[in-house]
């Protein structure tokens, strides 16, 4: 049996080992590195100031301190004002609508017209006897007014209709009118301590020897101080007295007290 023909063996492939990886520097390993570590890095301090932000706003505010501004000294006094007869409670009206225009309230206080109640009695035609009460005023054509005497008041006053001049007044604008006395005020507003009737209080005063109704006197005491004037009425339940003062060139009946006053 004739022998089988060698088969050739199947050729063998060789396969080409890999080429070994090339060395990497040591620098670029560490650039590759630095970004992530950057990272992580702006990420931790990115956590810190979001935990210093929280720690802030847990953290009540500091109170802040306002300090309030000193209040100013109240300068505003009492004066007497000339002013038009008859017109006193429209002149009163549109002082104040002025000092409010002008936005002067700072400097102004309050107006007061001194009034006093009389009771009036009457008898018609039958016989029949009516009372009546009502206001009459104290000082015709003259108002009270407590304001801080500055230039400012002086041209509002001036430069309203029926105004006068306050009682008192120099020519010289820097120097202002003599104020009216607390014991003044006081007897204005009612709060002067009238003496109390018969039964149980202090008793008026006595009655200066030589006062009486028709003498000259001169008042020594208040706003009207120095001026001179004749006694027209003497109220010895109170101690008071009126007396007919010339001011302006025209008469005007003034009541005053009897410490107020002293013979001519």
């Amino acid at each position: 049996m004739p022998a089988s023909p060698a088969i050739p063996a199947a050729p063998v492939a060789l396969t080409e080992e890999p080429a070994p990886p090339e060395p990497v520097a040591a620098t670029e390993v560490a650039a590759e590195a630095a970004p992530a570590e950057a990272d992580e890095a702006d990420e931790a301090e990115a956590d810190e100031a979001d935990e210093a932000d929280e720690a802030e706003a847990e953290e009540p505010a500091p109170e802040v301190l306002v300090e309030e501004p000193e209040a100013k000294p109240n300068k505003k006094k009492w004066y007497v004002v000339k002013v038009q007869s008859g017109r006193e409670e429209l002149i009163k009206e549109a002082i104040e609508r002025r000092v409010r225009k002008d936005g002067l309230e700072e400097y102004f206080g309050q107006i007061v017209i001194p009034v006093e109640k009389v009771t009036e009695v009457r008898v018609d035609k039958n016989n029949r006897r009516s009372t009546r009460t009502k206001e009459r005023k104290l000082y015709p054509g003259y108002i009270m007014a407590e304001v801080e005497y500055n230039d400012r008041i002086l041209y509002l006053f001036r430069e309203t209709s029926g105004v006068g001049d306050f009682v008192g007044a120099s020519a010289d604008r820097d120097k202002p009118p003599p104020p009216m006395s607390e014991r003044e005020v006081q007897r204005m507003m009612g709060t002067g301590g009238q003496p109390e009737a018969a039964g149980g209080g202090a008793k008026p005063p006595m009655k200066p020897r030589g006062l009486e109704v028709g003498e000259r006197v001169r008042v020594i005491d208040g706003t009207f101080h120095g001026m001179e004037g004749e006694v027209k009425e003497i109220n010895e339940a109170v101690g008071h007295l009126k007396v007919e003062l010339t001011i302006f060139g025209r008469p005007v009946p003034v009541e005053l007290e009897y410490w107020q006053v002293e013979p001519v």
